[in-house]
């Protein structure tokens, strides 16, 4: 009579738990994520993603990633190098001429080493004064120089040579094998010139960026960009700074996925059918291939009404995983830093169970009817 009584207990228990919906799972369905859509002032946008409106969705404004000075493009300096303030100069007069006030009856050479430009662009020279050479090549400096002489020694010669100073060098900041301060060797030295002077990117950087800061002003790209673009070769300017570092973007992976994480972009353009990938793709018997959602929140600055961009901040874009139409769009959408994608759960397991405990009753009403008997 007891194990009767323990068997219908465990049988009503089987009914409640079932009757109220109490299964196992780790993920939300589709359903209660967009149940507030329907209502008649929902607080987000739900938009299915499919081929026809992808070229519309491509043209709204990208999120995560704030650079609104883009990268400058390329060009070509000069081949040759410019003084400017706080470079050295060396500079050697030759001068045969007897009695001469430069050069001794012994040595016809007079050096004047490390002699720097001052702040007004110019260097001291004896028996002349101050000559003005900021701006100009060495070629040219040496050239002014030798002609300020001529009037105290016409038959004067002048050789000069640069050491550049921190105004006329650039900076390369992490992410190579040989950070530093580099002396611009012309005025065409590029990006690409400087990182491989710097021995080139470390190996290990995931989807390595690109900055340049110029006069409080950063550029950002990415390295690939940078090695298959040559118009993004940019020419670089004294003073300026360059940092390697590796990509700190990423959006996050919930649900019926095969990780819960935050997922790192391993490069710039990844689209919703590479980020399931990334999450481990969809687990078989939980995930709803019908419910991909991507959840996303836009800049108030960015929305309108006309269409042309979301008319809500937060925005849920969705995909069907089970249609031609919806793999295709899921292949050409475009994933943004701070994106969450999430893998909801499918309904057929949660009746599957419901079903299972169903029949786990029966089978106990049954076990109590022979015992009965």
């Amino acid at each position: 009579m007891f194990r009767s009584r323990s068997i219908l207990a465990a049988c009503a228990a089987v009914f409640l738990v079932a009757g109220c919906g109490i299964t196992p799972r780790g993920a939300a369905l589709q359903s209660e994520v967009l149940r507030e859509s329907a209502r008649s002032a929902p607080s987000f946008e739900v938009i299915p993603v499919t081929r026809a409106n992808m070229p519309l969705i491509a043209s709204w404004p990208v999120t995560g990633r704030e650079n609104p000075h883009g990268w400058p493009g390329t060009s070509n300096g000069s081949n040759v190098n410019v003084i400017q303030t706080g470079d050295k100069v060396d500079i050697i007069i030759w001068d045969s001429q007897e009695n001469s006030l430069l050069t001794s009856q012994a040595e016809k050479a007079a050096p004047l080493t490390g002699i720097e430009v001052g702040a007004n662009g110019s260097v001291f020279v004896p028996y002349v004064g101050q000559v003005f050479i900021r701006g100009m090549t060495p070629e040219m400096a040496r050239g002014k120089i030798q002609d300020e002489l001529i009037q105290i020694a016409p038959s004067a010669q002048v050789q000069l040579s640069l050491t550049q100073g921190r105004a006329n060098s650039v900076e390369l900041v992490g992410g190579v094998d040989a950070p530093g301060t580099f002396p611009m060797p012309s005025r065409n030295y590029k990006v690409l010139g400087l990182i491989a002077d710097g021995g080139g990117i470390v190996p290990t950087l995931r989807n390595p960026r690109v900055r340049l800061i110029r006069s409080g002003t950063t550029y950002e790209t990415s390295a690939d960009t940078l090695l298959q673009n040559g118009q993004r070769n940019a020419l670089l300017l004294p003073g300026d700074t360059v940092i390697v570092q590796e990509d700190k973007h990423s959006f996050t992976a919930l649900g019926a996925a095969g990780s819960e994480d935050l997922v790192y972009f391993p490069k710039d353009d990844l689209s919703a059918m590479e980020a399931v990938t990334l999450m481990g793709g969809l687990q078989d018997y939980r995930a709803d291939p019908k419910g991909v959602l991507v959840l996303r929140e836009y800049p108030v600055r960015h929305l309108r009404s006309d269409g042309s961009a979301p008319s809500m901040q937060q925005v849920v874009f969705t995909f069907d995983l089970t249609s031609a139409d919806g793999l295709f769009a899921a292949r050409q959408f475009r994933i943004n830093p701070q994106d969450t994608v999430l893998a909801t759960e499918s309904p057929i397991p949660q009746a599957q169970a419901i079903f299972s405990l169903f029949g786990t009753a029966f089978g106990l009403t049954r076990q109590v009817q022979t015992i009965q008997n």
